[in-house]
């Protein structure tokens, strides 16, 4: 989630057809008409602002279109939310889903809507943004980590839905297969990636909830910037191994020293970059200090993290390539996923995650 926009041409919703079922389903609405706009980032699941009078909330559907099966699960993703909002308030709280598909054209559901303070690649401008407000931001990073990690999972719809043995070597396996599916050319390093990453698949800990997208851009904050109040996106959420999580964090935690790619491979580079912030190793050892989970293999991750990143890149490369979409945005993607490979294996060989 992100600021919000006016609805993008082709992406509205049938507002006759949805006020109808909301004055059907959603107890005391207030009288008057609805107003909708939409929280313009993402590029998967699409989400809306809604509000009848004093009432507010969030409606999240699947993209326009075909969709592949199992994607864009609306059920699942509602499932997981009534479940975590019990444990961890700042996961919005769910209010209904719908899978009648006559009334918007996919199964949506409806949440509570937040209000903060997002932070991505600036801050906003009437904030005087401290290196010490820097830290605090990033302590409450790795807390919120530390508690998602913490939640019971067990005897609630998580354990039905969800594959927790064998969660890491499944990953490994399957984004290799998927890069397989959308290569376009050879680079000479991903064979001796995929050996690394196949070779190293570590032990993993206990089992625990994750969010598997969890980064500064899916998280809202209060208006002085010192309390996480709202966490998103958490169609990627599931039981697994809990350094994934971290380790997929910290692939979008980019820090002063990278390479300009690392930095800006996705347009800007994110405020973590500026002094104050935890470096990618300040934030593995606290998560480890406070969780009490060993990070040794921790490399793995990471690296395991980039060559993800990599594949998603080369996914979106293989459609432009294939005439797919004309986005002229995507013509280069194929020399950043080189350069992300090469990356990873450089992670992979290194002595100490910076």
């Amino acid at each position: 989630m992100s600021q919000l926009i006016p609805v993008r041409k082709g992406e509205e919703l049938d507002t006759e057809k949805l006020v109808s079922y909301l004055r059907e389903h959603v107890p005391s609405l207030p009288d008057g008409e609805i107003h909708v706009q939409q929280f313009g980032a993402g590029a998967s699941n699409l989400t809306y602002a809604i509000s009848i009078g004093e009432w507010e909330a969030v409606l999240r559907r699947p993209p326009f279109g075909p969709v592949a099966p199992k994607a864009h699960d609306m059920n699942r993703e509602y499932q997981i939310l009534s479940v975590l909002n019990k444990n961890l308030p700042i996961a919005p709280k769910p209010y209904l889903y719908c899978e009648d598909e006559a009334v918007i054209g996919k199964p949506f559901f409806i949440m509570e809507r937040k209000h903060g303070v997002f932070v991505n690649t600036s801050f906003p401008e009437h904030i005087d943004v401290t290196p010490k407000i820097r830290r605090k931001i990033s302590e409450k990073m790795v807390d919120t980590l530390v508690a998602l990690h913490e939640i019971p999972y067990k005897n609630t719809i998580l354990e039905t839905i969800s594959k927790p043995d064998g969660f890491i070597e499944r990953q490994v396996h399957g984004w290799i297969s998927r890069y397989e599916r959308a290569k376009t050319s050879e680079i000479k390093e991903v064979e001796l990636l995929k050996e690394w990453m196949v070779s190293h698949i570590p032990s993993s800990p206990e089992p625990t909830v994750i969010h598997y997208d969890f980064k500064l851009n899916n998280a809202l904050f209060s208006e002085d910037l010192s309390e996480l109040v709202g966490l998103f996106d958490w169609e990627m959420s599931t039981v697994g191994d809990p350094l994934a999580d971290l380790g997929a964090a910290m692939s979008y935690w980019v820090q002063s020293d990278d390479p300009p790619f690392v930095q800006g491979g996705f347009g800007k580079p994110s405020v973590t970059i500026q002094d104050g912030f935890y470096s990618r190793k300040e934030f593995v050892e606290a998560y480890a200090r406070k969780s009490g989970r060993d990070v040794t293999n921790f490399n793995f991750y990471l690296t395991f993290a980039y060559f993800k990143l990599a594949v998603i890149c080369q996914q979106i490369y293989y459609r432009y390539h294939m005439g797919q979409t004309k986005d002229e945005r995507f013509s280069q993607l194929d020399k950043f996923v080189q350069t992300l490979i090469q990356h990873s294996l450089h992670t992979a060989h290194s002595k100490d995650f910076r």
